[in-house]
């Protein structure tokens, strides 16, 4: 069977079925809208960790531990754990996951690491590689603003567009066996940048490349935006949401009806003052792992597009005045066998 679709898809042969999943949530995003799909909620910031850091991999941990747990699966039967994170040499994930002493393959694709890591836990199954993988990423307030921005203490203004990093960490249980639901293409994309330079604009900066990335897939696959009861990005805010909408339709596709963003969604964007919106690895992953698979196992969604959407900068480059790359990955989710 021919696996791969046009320039940047490939469709899986084998049935490659999630498990489980797993979300672990800060407290102000349990003050959502959506705190009820939540797996386990953080007390504070800390979560019993002397620093942040040691908190985000603490929330990596969990995050997979309680997706094992509910997948009835050892750790010592997972071949693979693809994970990532915003931090510096992915120090979430590597001091997080060492404990379950399984192969692990970091990567690093901002906030689009959950769709990522999902697509290529499902190539290792789909290859023949693996039976059973996991994919995770994480995010932390505190921890992204130390490194991307300014200290706490600083007490910075945000501006209108800026988005409010999601405490969150996600994680699946990938299988060749299972009932469903099914990861049935990935979509890899393209690395795009348009000049954008603010780095209190990340929905700007990430938009073009997520409109590329989109538009690739329905080229790819033959299918429409209305194939999809769900199509969501990773965490473009209401800025990005609204230029994706724009550009898309410059493209010749309409996503108006049937698009959303998880960074709009995580939130109660004016009670919760989140001028823009969310935005994190965590942004997608813990709206994904729970209230989207929620969904689609209750029968309210069969088929869902999930495109996890990043900003490519470092303060390095930020510093020295270059633009922000972006890169955008979807994997397409069913309900049911194709």
């Amino acid at each position: 069977m021919e696996k791969r679709l046009g320039k940047q898809t490939v469709k899986f042969s084998k049935a490659v079925s999630l498990l489980s999943t797993a979300a672990v949530a800060g407290q102000k995003e349990a003050e959502g809208p959506l705190a009820s799909h939540f797996d386990i909620i953080m007390e504070n910031a800390e979560w019993g960790e002397d620093t942040w850091e040691k908190a985000e991999s603490k929330m990596q941990k969990s995050a997979v531990g309680r997706a094992l747990q509910k997948a009835k699966i050892d750790a010592k039967d997972i071949k693979y754990i693809f994970a990532g994170d915003l931090l510096n040499q992915c120090i979430g994930s590597t001091f997080g996951l060492m404990a379950f002493d399984i192969p692990l393959l970091g990567v690093y694709g901002a906030c689009s690491t959950m769709a990522e890591t999902m697509g290529l836990a499902a190539m290792s199954i789909d290859g023949g590689y693996s039976d059973l993988s996991v994919a995770v990423t994480s995010s932390h307030f505190c921890t992204a603003e130390r490194q991307y921005r300014n200290p706490l203490e600083y007490g910075g203004q945000r501006t209108p567009t800026a988005q409010w990093t999601v405490t969150g960490s996600g994680a699946v249980v990938l299988s060749e066996k299972g009932n469903g639901p099914y990861i049935t293409h990935f979509t890899s994309g393209k690395v795009v940048d348009l000049g954008v330079k603010d780095a209190n604009n990340m929905g700007a900066a990430m938009a073009p490349a997520a409109a590329d990335t989109l538009a690739a897939h329905f080229e790819d696959t033959g299918r429409s935006p209305n194939f999809y009861d769900l199509i969501v990005s990773g965490d473009l805010g209401t800025v990005g949401k609204s230029i994706i909408v724009d550009l898309m339709c410059e493209k010749g596709f309409e996503i108006g009806e049937n698009y959303d963003d998880c960074g709009c969604m995580i939130f109660d964007i004016e009670k919760q003052d989140m001028h823009a919106g969310g935005s994190g690895c965590g942004c997608g992953a813990i709206t994904l792992c729970g209230y989207i698979m929620d969904r689609i196992r209750n029968g309210e969604l069969k088929n869902v597009l999930f495109m996890g959407t990043g900003a490519l900068l470092s303060p390095t480059s930020t510093l020295q005045g270059e633009s922000i790359p972006a890169v955008a990955h979807a994997v397409a989710i069913s309900a049911e066998r194709e």
